[in-house]
């Protein structure tokens, strides 16, 4: 029996897009395509759910954003909100609200929210060192500091994760840390701010967290495991800024909720706007009922790097609190890449939702179509642009399109359009069709159930497939006049199969599924899927209509053409593609530094990351291990007797369980693409490097 029989209610969340900037196709791929999906697939069967989203218009990112562009927070949000929930609504994603973190609503909420922990002593208040630009007079967030990681060495790691090696950090670890506000070195400065203390509600969520493997994905269930593993500590709930929602204390004037406190809490805050628009019980999609068989069904939709955010710390606050439910499920999406590269908002390499709507009027099928096809469901996949113009092509047009096409000509050509039978019911009458479209429904419901979209799509796609060879098996413009009945029991079993489709492409191509429904002349309204398919003797299907147009070649090279012009403009001069020197050390110093010349012997992927190897190195003074940075850049079985120049006197420090012992040397160039430093000869292993 299907999980979705347990509940009566379904409460569903996409992460917040962060108001900072437009959305491109990785978003859609990792928090809202997927969720947009799934919710039109529990609407169909006829579950009570509400879709929340709106834009996080809080925190640093928002300051930073209105600090290059030389305006305000405010005008940027504005500016932003509006941009976002357009692209939305043209792209049909399905929320039933799309809100704001800024609305006096959320702002109430929130700060409730902190006094109900606050008042029941859940915080832990302390006074710490943060960094402070002198210049600016004002405590550093996170994102406003950069420095060396400690981990791979990437010398632009920001105060809160190497996006190099995905390493998280605290402003603290970075080596020579920047200011990116003056660029100079700030100094540290006691602060008092008040801390969730996750140490204390580890052994609560270890509980709660194992409890939900199998159910959860491996992906998202590894990433939570590993970190209790390291073991959770205290983390701040306040922050020193001059945007952002108010801490409710007397003591804390000009400081800030820190905006994953505030932001998650925007989706209950949503609910309650959205309930007070339709005069609904906001309550019931949220707080625990008197009995828990009656509680909603939470499921968060996010990218990979929300995992902590939606399993960790929302999790423990609101068990804080104790009034609300907790997620059943956080389906989370890997990251999706773009023509051979990571998607940057910064070199602006993506495609922007909005361009593409502009560009592909009408087609916003297509790309939800090839986006699901590719959806990084566990691990990281790629869009290209020769992909998208064969799925179009290759399937969407040769195969869904066809088969549609194909049988409303034909009705039209033979018939007029009009079906006219001896019953007074149209349905199946091939028994092979029947059950073939019966198990692809019983396929594409067990995949979405387990967030496996592909999958489902694939089902889709496999019944008009089976749509295609049954007209071709039964040939009725052959048989049209040897056996008329034949023909046109063919094609009448073809048109239930045709409404199938329709019913079955609701959930992943609804502007598709709307014009099938129209061309059949079926009422306007989606069709559920326990509803019986069948046609009325003498109704009239309405004109043939393509579904699908083919992707020219010149199309995809202007898209290419454009991807590599704003490539090429991103790049900065040639004169800033070279750092400047650093400061200048005595020859003693760098005579500490003991770099050897060495070989690979082995390389491994280290479990659960993305960026990290394990290397076993021959030094010429011995084998050890190194865990370097460099897993995006190289398959380990392809480095192998890679010639290598080695920091072999580099303290040991322990990185995901694994102690390294050393740094291997690695060039950079401007884009961020690695190269091993070795030397051009075939020197022995423990060659001195000076």
């Amino acid at each position: 029996m299907s999980q979705l029989n347990k509940y009566k209610r379904f409460t569903i969340t996409s992460a917040l897009p962060y108001a900072n900037g437009p959305l491109h196709i990785g978003h859609l791929a990792g928090a809202y395509l997927p969720a947009d999906i799934f919710v039109r697939y529990l609407r169909l069967k006829k579950k009570d759910v509400v879709y929340i989203c709106g834009s996080d218009e809080h925190g640093a990112a928002i300051t930073i954003k209105a600090k290059k562009e030389d305006t305000t927070p405010q005008a940027i949000i504005d500016k932003y909100h509006k941009q976002i929930k357009k692209s939305f609504e043209e792209f049909g994603i399905a929320f039933d609200i799309y809100h704001r973190t800024s609305s006096p609503i959320h702002h109430e909420l929130s700060q409730e929210f902190f006094l109900n922990l606050y008042e029941k002593d859940e915080f832990v208040e302390k006074f710490s060192d943060q960094y402070f630009d002198e210049d600016y007079q004002q405590f550093l967030a996170d994102r406003y500091i950069i420095g060396t990681c400690p981990n791979c060495g990437n010398e632009n790691a920001y105060g809160d994760q190497c996006e190099r090696c995905g390493t998280s950090l605290s402003p603290t670890d970075l080596i020579n840390p920047i200011s990116t506000l003056s660029g100079k070195t700030p100094v540290l400065k006691s602060t008092k701010h008040w801390y969730l203390p996750l140490d204390k509600y580890q052994p609560w969520l270890e509980q709660w967290i194992d409890a939900k493997e199998g159910s959860w994905k491996v992906n998202v269930f590894g990433q939570c495991k590993s970190w209790l593993k390291s073991g959770l500590q205290p983390r701040s709930m306040t922050r020193d800024l001059d945007w952002g929602i108010d801490v409710p204390l007397a003591e804390a004037k000009g400081k800030k909720l820190y905006v994953w406190m505030d932001a998650p809490i925007g989706y209950i805050s949503a609910t309650k706007q959205w309930a007070i628009d339709n005069n609904k019980d906001w309550k019931l999609y949220w707080k625990k009922q008197a009995d828990e068989q009656d509680d909603a069904c939470l499921l968060h939709f996010i990218g990979k790097d929300n995992i902590v955010f939606h399993c960790i710390i929302f999790p423990s606050i609101l068990h804080a609190h104790g009034e609300y439910i907790l997620p059943q499920n956080v389906p989370a999406n890997e990251f999706l890449n773009l023509e051979g590269d990571k998607l940057s908002t910064s070199r602006n390499h993506a495609v922007w939702l909005h361009e593409y709507l502009e560009e592909f009027p009408g087609k916003q099928d297509e790309l939800r179509y090839v986006l699901t096809s590719i959806l990084p469901e566990t691990s990281d996949s790629e869009f290209t642009w020769k992909d998208y113009q064969a799925r179009v092509n290759n399937e969407l047009v040769a195969i869904l399109g066809n088969f549609v096409n194909r049988v409303m000509i034909l009705m039209h050509k033979f018939y007029g359009g009009k079906i006219e039978a001896d019953t007074d019911r149209i349905e199946f009458t091939d028994e092979s069709l029947s059950t073939g479209v019966g198990e692809y429904y019983d396929e594409i419901e067990k995949n979405l159930e387990a967030y496996r979209y592909r999958q489902a799509l694939q089902a889709v796609m496999d019944m008009a497939r089976l749509g295609n060879r049954y007209l071709t098996e039964k040939e009725p413009w052959k048989t049209i006049k040897a056996d008329p009945a034949a023909a046109k029991e063919a094609l009448h079993n073809c048109l239930v199969l045709i409404g199938h489709l329709a019913t079955a492409a609701q959930a992943f191509l609804p502007a598709t599924a709307k014009k099938i429904i129209t061309m059949l002349n079926l009422p306007n309204e989606p069709i559920a899927y326990d509803q019986e398919m069948y046609f009325n003797n003498g109704h009239q299907l309405n004109p043939a209509a393509l579904l699908f147009e083919k992707v020219e070649d010149d199309v995809i090279e202007a898209q290419l053409k454009k991807l590599s012009d704003k490539k090429a403009a991103a790049a900065p001069p040639k004169s800033a593609n070279v750092l400047p020197a650093k400061e200048n050390v005595n020859y003693e110093t760098f005579a500490t530094m003991d770099i050897r010349t060495g070989t690979i012997l082995a390389a491994e992927k280290v479990a659960k990351t993305k960026k990290l190897l394990k290397l076993t190195i021959d030094t010429g003074i011995d084998e050890r291990t190194v865990v370097s940075g460099i897993a995006e850049y190289y398959e380990p079985e392809n480095i192998i007797g890679q010639k290598v120049s080695i920091l072999v006197n580099l303290e040991p420090r322990e990185i995901k369980g694994i102690v390294s012992q050393g740094m291997i040397l690695m060039a950079e160039n401007s884009e961020g693409k690695l190269s091993f430093v070795a030397p051009t000869e075939d020197f022995h292993n423990g060659a001195v490097i000076r």
